[in-house]
């Protein structure tokens, strides 16, 4: 099978190195174009100088960028990965964007008889390395069908959670719940340490009943050691919360602890921690 990637990140970069060890005859676009060759030097695919080129008699066009004006940079236009597509082409976003450029992406393909799913991803740069990212899905059925073969390259779980847009929604649940996990998490180790516990024992007490999570098990030791330089950055947590935080006001909801964490990622941020891993919320206590 002939498949696209476009967009090498941290994210984009191993997950479509795990398609071509996977076997598929897979070609790259990045808007750097030297990271572009040190992939394909890297796992021996194919490159192209537009996403149009990297897309076209491909089954399967991935995308994974930054944000939605980079995704309408990279899939609309002559140059997009729309043109190059081939009719009934699929079009995968795995890019955190908006609902709304999902829904905006569909219909675009759906008037070029192309097809659409937004498919963003949680699990990190570690789970796109490793290959275990869970994928939330918005489309159709048949749509999801079709893809679910050539994403369980990378993924542990993927599910289909609705109509275009659906995807995306289901990732602004999950980037809402990890800002209270982890803000609870530092709070929690601030704690413990100042109380004068062995913050080890306790951890190893606790993850073993209601107080464990993903957070705590994979956190808290570079967390207590106040190493930060890895992982999912603040930067871009704070992207996916602006997201949320904007379809939180169109439906007149209330985020309250999502907002009051998101402050302490400014916080972070000032104290020159943008690209710290998100878990850097206990830097808030320890640093002062």
């Amino acid at each position: 099978m002939k498949v696209a990637f476009i967009g090498l990140g941290v994210m984009g970069y191993p997950m479509a190195g795990h398609l071509q060890k996977a076997g598929l005859d897979v070609c790259v676009f990045n808007r750097t174009s030297s990271k572009a060759r040190q992939w394909s030097e890297e796992f021996g695919g194919r490159t192209a100088d537009t996403p149009a080129e990297a897309a076209a008699d491909c089954e399967i066009a991935m995308v994974c960028v930054g944000n939605d004006d980079d995704v309408r940079s990279v899939v609309l236009g002559e140059n997009g990965a729309l043109a190059g597509l081939p009719a009934g082409g699929l079009l995968i976003d795995h890019t955190t964007a908006s609902a709304t450029v999902a829904r905006e992406l569909n219909e675009a393909a759906n008037v070029q008889a192309k097809r659409f799913l937004d498919a963003p991803v949680s699990g990190g740069q570690a789970g796109a390395e490793n290959g275990v990212l869970t994928i939330m899905i918005g489309g159709e059925q048949s749509d999801y069908e079709r893809a679910s073969p050539v994403l369980n390259h990378y993924a542990r779980f993927s599910k289909l959670l609705g109509p275009a847009g659906s995807g995306q929604l289901a990732k602004m649940v999950n980037q809402i719940c990890i800002a209270g996990v982890v803000e609870g998490l530092a709070e929690g180790l601030n704690f413990a340490k100042s109380a004068g516990l062995d913050v080890e024992a306790v951890v190893e007490t606790i993850s073993k009943g209601a107080a464990g999570s993903w957070q705590m098990d994979n956190r808290y030791k570079t967390m207590l050691s106040d190493t930060y330089d890895f992982g999912f950055a603040v930067d871009w947590m704070r992207k996916d919360l602006g997201i949320a935080f904007a379809e939180a006001e169109k439906n007149s909801v209330d985020l309250p602890v999502a907002r009051l964490v998101d402050s302490f990622y400014e916080e972070v941020q000032n104290m020159g921690g943008g690209r710290w891993d998100t878990s850097s919320l206990l830097a808030r206590y320890t640093r002062k």
